[in-house]
């Protein structure tokens, strides 16, 4: 008899009915024969067909309140029938309508003292917009205060604002979280050390701000810690932009290039060098810098609604039928631009027609069942990602199911992996719950192992929908394709990653390559799908890890039960 390869005998040993015998807790759920079959139906025909369709021209580049957007709603909504799952939304529809305002912001500004008035150049020097619903919006000579990065974070004794009253002035703030250095290493025990927490994300400095009754906040872009180019924030500064109305919104909101910020402190009489040295203290207090902020808001705009899609397949248990997994990726889009002379559609192949498909895989998985699931499962396809994760926020400010019943969220975001199996799977945000150790049980059953974010400074857990439901203290588990290739190295899949990166995130050229291979990505899906399903037959919930920001917010939303 000839020998057989360990590489063929795990999987083989998968598929038999009492190979679950031994196993307790979420172990045993991963190895049931009824999910084992199940995920065969995820395969390349099916998921393939799902990409190609939606990154297809046909779809327009799936822009939200545009033709291609609606069309992608209604295959969706088409799909999710064919699968025969129930419509999510209970009010009897496959679908959660979005109410957002189109902003168009008109900005003029100024930087001034007793020695010199400076106008700034739009676009160039600074950029900014404010999202009140108001035509004309006005600041005259307000104080400028400096706060440092601008956090408050009582867990590690750090308060950026101390107690000064910055009620009606413009904060302005360091992006990222404050480095805390060991020696030569980052502190762990401050912001977990490398890894960019929210406390650094320019959408949180925003927040603070508000909730301090500052007029406006200007963070300071530097390319390292913000983790991109400023030419980025530069492009489609004076376009629409999408937001969910709010009426308590900052007066200014805007970012300065570190030139820009090296003039303004050199005009209060100091120097950027030396204040941010000072940032670096928790004895740090804000300053009141010697420039007043002047700026002129001519604003246009408009309702606009979208839709989330959303599907369901009801539990079987009569006690958690009522509990929530939710699956979650976003269907849009950049859109086309009919100017440019060649090819005018963002198909958004990977991003994030990937995501999206693999969860209508999963649908089809999970409805394959023979016995159902105890818990019940949401397949939830949100709109405006790319305009600030709006369709995820729009749903949390109006849950369909509530938070303190919804066990966890798996978000699937550009999974990345067009380029073969691999030996790891990334957790983006590794060690914020004992979902990771789901997903690591789940990962060794195809000879995998977890690798952790490669670029952790650059925050990306705090970056796509799942991020929504964290803040409403639901454990989020969001992952992406590893770099470790079977049959190649460590060195060939982070180059394929940053090839993606370079040359077709948000390009024209994110569209189905006749190079793409999609095993890997079959493989991840299979994991996710029966990650979905021992979260929803066990008896313990996930939990947040201590020291995640998160956590509290559970505990209070599970003591409302």
């Amino acid at each position: 008899m000839p020998k057989i390869k360990i590489n063929y005998f795990i999987p083989l040993l998968m598929t038999l009915p009492n190979c679950s015998s031994e196993r307790t807790g979420w172990e045993k759920h991963l190895y049931s024969s009824d999910v084992l079959e199940a995920q065969n139906v995820i395969s390349e025909e099916l998921v393939s067909q799902y990409i190609k369709t939606l990154s297809s021209d046909d779809f327009q580049g799936r822009k939200p309140a545009t033709k291609g957007g609606k069309k992608t709603i209604k295959y969706l909504v088409d799909e999710f029938k064919k699968l025969d799952l129930e419509p999510g939304n209970p009010s009897g529809e496959f679908t959660q309508r979005v109410n957002m305002l189109g902003v168009k912001s008109f900005v003029r500004t100024q930087f001034i003292n007793d020695e010199e008035r400076w106008a700034m150049k739009t676009g160039i020097d600074i950029i900014g917009n404010s999202y009140l619903k108001q035509k004309k919006i006005n600041l005259e000579k307000v104080d400028i205060v400096f706060c440092g990065y601008g956090v408050y974070a009582p867990e590690y004794e750090w308060d950026d604002y101390k107690d000064i009253d910055v009620k009606g002035k413009i904060v302005v703030v360091l992006v990222n979280d404050p480095p805390i250095m060991n020696g030569s290493n980052f502190d762990p025990s401050m912001f977990k050390g490398s890894a960019m927490t929210y406390y650094g994300r320019w959408s949180y400095k925003y927040e603070e701000a508000l909730r301090r009754g500052a007029a406006g906040a200007i963070v300071i872009h530097e390319t390292g810690p913000a983790g991109y180019p400023f030419s980025v924030l530069q492009s489609g500064h004076n376009a629409e932009h999408l937001t969910i109305e709010n009426k308590s919104s900052l007066q200014f909101e805007g970012w300065i290039p570190l030139k820009t910020a090296k003039r303004l402190f050199a005009m209060s009489g100091t120097t950027f060098t030396d204040m941010k040295k000072k940032s670096l203290s928790k004895t740090f207090t804000p300053e009141v810098l010697n420039v007043k902020f002047i700026s002129r808001i001519s604003n246009t705009f408009r309702n606009v609604s979208s839709e989330n899609v959303v599907a369901k397949i009801p539990g079987n248990d009569p006690v958690l039928k009522d509990e929530y997994i939710i699956y979650t990726a976003h269907w849009d889009h950049l859109g086309s631009n009919n100017k440019l002379p060649d090819d005018k559609v963002y198909n958004g192949a990977n991003d994030n027609a990937s995501g999206t498909a693999m969860i209508l895989s999963a649908a089809k998985a999970f409805k394959t069942l023979k016995d159902s699931t105890r818990r019940s499962i949401l397949f939830l396809a949100v709109t405006a990602e790319e305009d600030g994760l709006l369709g995820a926020k729009y749903y949390n400010q109006n849950p369909l199911y509530p938070h303190n019943k919804t066990l966890a969220v798996i978000n699937v975001d550009a999974m990345g992996n067009t380029y073969g199996r691999t030996k790891d799977i990334i957790i983006v945000g590794k060690g914020n719950s004992n979902l990771d150790q789901i997903l690591e049980s789940a990962s060794e059953q195809d000879n995998k192992y977890i690798s952790p974010d490669a670029e952790p400074e650059k925050g990306f857990f705090y970056r796509s929908d799942h991020f929504e439901f964290a803040k409403m203290g639901i454990p989020a588990l969001y992952v992406n394709g590893g770099i470790d290739v079977r049959g190649k190295n460590k060195e060939y899949g982070l180059m394929k990653k940053k090839e993606y990166t370079d040359n077709h995130y948000h390009a024209l050229s994110d569209e189905v390559l006749d190079s793409w291979v999609y095993d890997g990505m079959i493989e991840d899906n299979k994991i996710l799908f029966r990650v979905g399903y021992a979260v929803s037959q066990n008896d313990e919930w996930p939990t947040w890890n201590e020291g995640t920001e998160f956590k509290e917010k559970r505990a209070i939303s599970l003591d409302s039960n």
